[in-house]
């Protein structure tokens, strides 16, 4: 039932009830719900069962079906808003009687009626209302006009972004696992001796931390600001560090701290000072090895590079100070918004320098390809990048 896509990431016609569907799940485990294929199937079912084109039915079908559990509440209900375009809807539409002192007014009984008869046309389809945000989630972000640059906006500020889990040296406790020595002597001791309940733990799981460097230079002034938004969104973890790169390396964390979008974007426009500037890739990755990577920022994270690849600078520093992070990171990713387009090929010298050294190669250009690159890092990605070594 999934919509089939082109080899340029654009669907070959306008998708179906179902595709929509499935592209609101898709969004939705963009945004950190744990939307499984078995709850997508229940939800398709449950939407079969009640009126699809209903708002309400679908909001509530996917609510009881697509949520595990409180946390997931919140997130739900933010892209359900975005990815319909409206309002989450409170329940089915009930038509209420206007109240009686209203009535009573016979010079202004016609404007009731009209007002009501107008409330009871009926919204658009809830399908349809989907089928336009998954075409939105294909189209290429240079190519959109302000109103789809303020529908991705919406659909951007849901997103979320996790590294890949890794098991850590602490130890948490659980039902199932290795006996807890210290937890059963203490039991034991406070029981008096008597026998107790053997205590166990296992080991605990914690996500890598995420480095996004997003080139800001006049190349990538059609993606900047969706790329920046994107970064917003991940920024909300307390494990992910945002830096802009461009002619100087400027670290925007603090910037992005800030919960609404807007007032995060203008902090940030305050603090990087080389917007639409040229591109010294080479010199201002090792800056930031040598300022924060070799302290352990980058060791064992997994970092994600937001560029085109051109260079102004040297390509053999390029190539180098890649090497040197490659050693670093546990994962380093390169997502280009030009790979998408057809024909394209990485004979950039900056690119060509960086690519040995990349450990997946994706593309940046829409939204749907944003949600890639956040499965890629959650370590859901495709194959590693021919070429790519491990020192």
């Amino acid at each position: 039932m999934d919509v089939a896509v082109s080899q340029n990431g654009a669907p070959p016609g306008p998708p179906g009830a179902d595709a929509a569907l499935l592209g609101f799940a898709r969004a939705l485990r963009a945004a950190g719900v744990d939307a499984s294929a078995e709850r997508v199937h229940a939800f398709l079912r449950a939407v079969d069962e009640l009126r699809p084109g209903m708002r309400a039915d679908v909001y509530w079908a996917g609510r009881l079906t697509l949520c595990g559990g409180r946390d997931d509440l919140e997130r739900y209900e933010r892209v359900f808003a975005a990815y319909f375009g409206s309002a989450v809807p409170a329940g089915r539409t009930v038509t209420v009687p206007p109240p009686p002192r209203l009535r009573l007014v016979s010079r202004e009984g016609a404007a009731p009626r009209t007002a009501a008869r107008n409330e009871e046309q009926p919204a658009p389809p809830a399908a349809a209302l989907a089928s336009s945000s998954e075409v939105l989630r294909h189209r290429d972000v240079a190519g959109l006009d302000s109103a789809e640059r303020e529908q991705l906006r919406r659909l951007l500020a849901a997103f979320a972004l996790r590294g890949e889990v890794r098991r850590t040296a602490r130890r948490r406790s659980a039902r199932r696992g290795a006996v807890d020595p210290h937890r059963t002597v203490r039991e034991l001791l406070r029981r008096g001796g008597e026998p107790a309940r053997l205590r166990r733990h296992t080991r605990a799981d914690r996500p890598r931390r995420v480095v996004l460097l997003v080139d800001v230079s006049g190349s990538m002034t059609p993606y900047a600001d969706a790329l920046l938004r994107f970064a917003h969104a991940a920024a909300r973890g307390s494990r992910t560090e945002v830096f802009t790169i461009g002619t100087r390396l400027t670290r925007v964390t603090r910037e992005l701290s800030h919960r609404d979008p807007d007032l995060a974007m203008a902090a940030l426009a305050s603090a990087v000072p080389d917007w639409r500037g040229g591109t010294r890739l080479g010199e201002l990755l090792r800056e930031f090895l040598d300022r924060w990577g070799q302290r352990g920022m980058a060791r064992g994270a997994v970092v994600v590079v937001l560029s085109d690849g051109w260079e102004r600078g040297d390509p053999e520093l390029l190539g180098a100070q890649m090497r040197r992070l490659h050693r670093l990171a546990h994962r380093v990713i390169w997502a280009n918004p030009r790979k998408a387009r057809p024909g394209y090929a990485p004979l950039a010298a900056g690119m060509a320098a960086a690519l040995p050294s990349v450990d997946a190669f994706v593309e940046g250009h829409s939204l749907a390809a944003l949600e890639r690159l956040a499965a890629v890092v959650r370590g859901a990605g495709p194959a590693p990048v021919e070429g790519a070594d491990r020192a």
